[in-house]
Parts: C-alpha cells; structure tokens; sequence
C-alpha cells in the first residue's frame, strides 16, 4: 500500500466513527489530576484503556511510578530496525476540574456530545484527543504497512501535566537510555488557526514575580488621613508602571529578550494571528512597538499583572489600606536571561525609589526550543504540506508553556509539536472541544508524518 493508503486508512476512523467512539470511552475517565480521589482512576487510565491500546499496536508498555507517588507514568516501545529512524512521542491523560454544571446546555463533561463540526468532552482538546490522533494515524500506518511502522518508536504518558509535571523531569532522567531516540513528536496546545496547520519547536518560559507593599497594620480613615499616609497601593501602581507601561511595552532591559534575528523574523514572515469571531480580537497600539503580532507572541517577552489587590474592592471602605499586593507573570523566549531576575528587579525599584517593595519569585519554568537548523523542521513542514496541501506556520516556540525543556535538554532531542487543537477550544474552561474538521485533517498528516518517517533508511542527519 501507499502513503494515500495510510492518510486514507486514519481519516475513515473519523468517518466511520471508530475515532469518536475510542475518544468517548477516554473521556469518561474522570482523570482529574488536582483531584486527590483521583488517584485510583488516573491509574485506570494507563492499565485498563492505554495499555490494551498499545499491545494491539504490538507496543510493550509498562507503568513507572512517579517519585512524590502523585501521578503515574506508562512508558512503551515498539523496536523494528537498529538503523530505522527512533520517535519519541510525548502525551499526558490527566485533566483539569471537569466543572460539572458549568457548561452549555447541561453537557456532560466526562462524555463526548457532538453538536455539528464541534465534539464536546473534557479532554477532548487537552490531551486525550490529540493523543489519541497520534495513536490513531500509529494504526493507520501499521495496517497500510501490512503490520509494520518502518521506524522505531517510543511513548511516555504522564499523569501530572495539569500539576505542571513535578516528576516529568526525574522520570526521563532516570530512564534516558530507555528513552533514547532521534527526535520528539508530540502533541498539546492549539495551532495557530482552525485552518492553518502547525509546527512549533519549543515552548515560552514562565516566571511569577510577587510585589508585596506591606506599611502597617489595619487601615486608616481617608478623610483624616489623606495625604500624610503613604498609601501601599498607589505606591504599587507606580512600581509596576516602571517595569511594563500603560500599552504593555517592557520598560526594564532585563525582562527583555535579545534582539530577534533575521531567521526567526523570516520563519514568522507569513505567520499572520487572526482571531476567530468568537475569540477576543486584538488590541490596537499594545505590545512592544515595531513588531508584528507574532512576533510579540512567539518570539517576544511579556510581562503581565496577573492579579492585583489592596483593600475590599467589592466593599471599599473610605480607608487608606495598610497593605497591597500583586501577582506578575514573565513569558520569556530562550536566551532571556533569568538566574538573577529577582535580584535585578528589586535593585530596578530600589533605585526608583521602591525600597518598601518586598520581591520573590515563584512557579518558574524553562524556555526552550529546537535549533532552526535542524533536518527535521524542513522535513516535518514539507511532509505537512504535502499532506494537506498547506503551508505549516513554523513557530519558534508555543505562546504558551509546555515541559519542552525535559525532551530538549535533559533528553538533548529535538523537538517538534504539531497541535491538533485551536485557539478557541476552551480547554480548562466549560465547553471544551475539537473540531471535526481539524480532527480529520490532524489524523491525515499524522499518517503522512509517521509514513515519510518509515521511508527514511536511517535518521536525518546520520548519513545523509
């Protein structure tokens, strides 16, 4: 059989409803990860649903416990040819709160309900659809290839994503000899536009930055007090305004990232982001000034004010309160430089006259992404034209944050991320979904992707 064999073969599992009905049953299970009571079904996952599936794909798999015992992993193989080609491809079962009564028309999340080109189901978009496509177009290759894939490949799912993966890092350190492949592929977070497939090499760091005014004890009556009383939150607002101004432009040097070069403005030169009727639109003159939108998403810093507080904003009392706080967050590319980020930015509000600012981090996790000169974005994009016929939009990096930093560095692969979701999926919100339309087209050029990968004799980059 052919590669339009295999694209074929994966789509009709869309069409003839063996796809949704494999999805239903894994959306059933309740794998709440922030759940404690979860324990057991989260577990269930791997043994009872995820196991099966890779035995009938002629996968070994076994469960890893994870070191603080919170959430287990399954890691499988499929060994074919010492000198094929070694994937590693990258999932995660668990879920957020299901929050049950909160979506539209009294869905179920823990079932799957389809409503035109929409399916419904916690889950759907994040992560056990876009695992469950990459399982599927697995199968589809399989079958065309007469029960061979034509490369080797590997599997790690984990169950502690949505807790920000605290063992994800132990685990495929530990195991990095079993883990031992040419490249990743995996699957989360939305592409770029329903209609624009995508290739994104890396994920965006993330720091939280606390700034904490905290003068005196109770508050004091604004009448008699006014003007003679320092006040912690007009104090904060004028901290923050020196670190980010009032159109989002980063004012500090350090939260900045280095200078973009011509080959990352290149790769987003056609990368336009157009928000979908019922996604918020874009805000005119924000953002740093001479950049496109998708430089300032993808190849850019932010830093934005999380949640602020002083006071009873629902109540306000006529007092000046005694203490403020708020709540920042930097997403960073790689190269931004962070070890000493705390430090500099509480040295920033001392010398503009903040010394009362109390600075601490928190939640800090890695940028990174995979070299543009690496073989294999060349061969994913081509590969992903060729299958649906579109051009792939090559982001450096995810807006968002994905522990990319596990595969890139402690693994030292590269990494590509083909998302099967959208932005408007509403993933850890009510009314999360995928589309029909971008789930038939996902599982084309998965089967496209896994076909070219078994047609090369030997990896890229060896030989060649």
């Amino acid at each position: 059989m052919t590669r339009n064999d295999a694209i074929a073969h994966a789509r009709e599992q869309l069409r003839s409803g063996e796809f949704l009905r494999e999805l239903d049953r894994r959306v059933a299970y309740k794998t709440e990860s922030q759940n404690a009571a979860r324990s057991d079904v989260l577990r269930a996952y791997l043994e009872d649903e995820l196991k099966p599936a890779f035995a009938a794909l002629d996968f070994d798999s076994r469960v890893v416990e994870s070191p603080s015992g919170k959430s287990p992993f399954l890691v499988a193989s499929h060994r074919e040819d010492a000198s094929a080609p070694t994937v590693l491809i990258y999932g995660h079962g668990d879920v957020v709160d299901g929050m049950v009564g909160a979506w539209r028309d009294g869905l179920n999340p823990w079932a799957t309900t389809q409503v035109g080109n929409r399916v419904y189901g916690r889950g759907t978009a994040d992560n056990k659809g876009q695992h469950s496509i990459n399982l599927a177009a697995l199968r589809a290759v399989r079958q065309a290839r007469g029960g061979k894939l034509g490369f080797n490949a590997k599997f790690i799912i984990e169950m502690g994503e949505e807790i920000a993966s605290p063992d994800l890092g132990k685990v495929c350190a530990s195991l990095r000899d079993e883990l031992k492949a040419d490249l990743l592929i995996a699957s989360d977070g939305p592409r770029l536009s329903a209609d624009r497939p995508t290739l994104f090499l890396g994920c965006r760091g993330g720091y939280r930055i606390h700034l904490d005014v905290n003068l005196r004890e109770g508050a004091h009556h604004s009448g008699n007090w006014g003007g003679v009383l320092a006040n912690p939150a007009t104090i904060l607002a004028g901290a923050i305004a020196t670190l980010v101004d009032g159109r989002g432009r980063l004012l500090m040097e350090q939260l900045k990232p280095p200078r973009l070069s011509n080959q990352i403005r290149q790769w987003l030169a056609d990368v336009k982001v157009e928000p979908t009727a019922d996604e918020p639109a874009l805000s005119e003159n924000w953002g740093e000034d001479g950049l496109s939108a998708a430089e300032r998403l993808y190849a850019w810093n932010t830093l934005e004010v999380l949640a602020i507080s002083a006071g009873n904003v629902d109540n306000p009392a006529n007092a000046i309160p005694g203490r403020a706080r708020a709540v920042l967050q930097l997403r960073f590319v790689v190269g931004t430089r962070i070890d000493d980020l705390i430090e500099a930015i509480r040295a920033h509000l001392h010398g503009h006259g903040f010394p009362m600012i109390e600075v601490s981090g928190a939640q800090r996790f890695a940028a990174s992404r995979t070299d543009f000169d690496s073989p294999w974005i060349r061969w994913a994009a081509d590969s992903i034209q060729k299958t649906s016929g579109k051009p792939a939009a090559v982001l450096p990096n995810f807006g968002g944050s994905l522990p990319n930093d596990v595969f890139s560095d402690t693994l030292g692969l590269p990494t590509l991320w083909v998302p099967h979701s959208y932005p408007g999926c509403s993933q850890h919100a009510p009314d999360e979904h995928i589309l029909l339309s971008v789930t038939e087209e996902a599982l084309g050029i998965m089967a496209g992707l896994f076909w070219d990968l078994g047609e090369m004799p030997r990896p890229l980059g060896k030989g060649h």
